[in-house]
């Protein structure tokens, strides 16, 4: 859909025609390619065309709707994404200080990679320079502990990708705790949250920053039991569809309260009455998935 040239929206329009979508408002779809970019519209079209040249039922309607369901689906998903973030932290900060105390962040001796561990002394520091001024409630904790944050301050400046990358250095009984707070009692349940904790921190940095989750194929596969494995789409050859976005929202319901995961699905379903021409299968949702989940 996308040239290399500069196309002025007249000729993006007419290049859309000659390869058969039918726009039906013209002053729209050129109001439409102007606030969001013809290059990232262009990756919403590409499930309505084969070698450049569009399905004869394709709309630019279509595109828009594929493009507005993704938009809202995002902000779904970021806004649940929020509340793991919120719990992991929180529970983190709780198991962490009944350990090692308040300011036990601070000692190396208490994590399993010293070296990597000044990285968090490092961000503690600056974070406070920056957000001294602003935050009223860490004066309060400063004031009261000489200058130093204690953890369960500190974590609420930090990023879901901080926090995982602090679980990643504490000891493996901290690990196991933790893990079991999720109900991964098994062997590998610290390795399994860990895994857990970057899947998020990837959906979590797509939706933040508007990236397109629609028909995305995933490097990064999640790490899924057996049961959850039978809820994939079963490909034509036999094996099962990990690539797409509905592995890790299966990974959101292990992770997220029940109440929580199903305002989450009936925000989703509502989503798909919205825009009933959007396929869930291009994010990897089987046609059952409302009576699986």
């Amino acid at each position: 859909m996308a040239d290399k040239d500069f196309k002025t929206i007249d000729e993006q329009i007419e290049i859309l025609r000659s390869r058969g979508l039918t726009i039906e408002d013209e002053a729209e779809a050129k109001d439409f390619l102007l606030r969001n970019n013809y290059y990232r519209v262009s990756g919403y079209s590409l499930t309505l065309r084969k070698n450049d040249v569009f399905a004869k039922s394709a709309t630019f309607q279509n595109i828009e709707d594929i493009y507005n369901f993704d938009h809202e689906f995002r902000h779904i998903i970021l806004h649940h994404i929020e509340t793991i973030e919120v719990q992991i932290k929180s529970i983190y900060a709780y198991e962490f200080t009944k350990v090692y105390g308040p300011l036990g962040y601070l000692d190396a001796a208490n994590f399993s990679n010293q070296a990597k561990h000044k990285e968090i002394v490092d961000k503690a520091n600056q974070q406070k320079r920056q957000r001294l001024a602003h935050e009223a409630y860490l004066k309060h904790f400063i004031n009261d502990l000489h200058q130093e944050i204690p953890l369960w301050a500190y974590v609420d400046l930090l990023t879901i990708s901080d926090i995982s990358f602090l679980y990643s250095i504490s000891e493996r009984p901290l690990k196991e705790t933790i893990a079991h707070r999720f109900g991964l009692t098994m062997n590998r349940g610290p390795e399994i949250l860990g895994q857990y904790m970057h899947s998020m921190t990837i959906i979590r940095n797509l939706c933040a920053h508007g990236s397109r989750i629609y028909n995305r194929l995933f490097e990064q596969k999640p790490s899924l039991n057996k049961k959850e494995q039978t809820l994939l789409i079963r490909r034509e050859d036999g094996t099962m569809d990990n690539a797409h976005f509905f592995g890790f929202f299966l990974i959101m319901r292990r992770l997220l309260p029940a109440e929580n995961f199903a305002e989450m699905k009936e925000a989703v379903i509502a989503l798909t009455e919205k825009y009933p021409f959007v396929r869930m299968d291009y994010y990897g949702f089987r046609d059952d998935w409302k009576e699986k989940l």
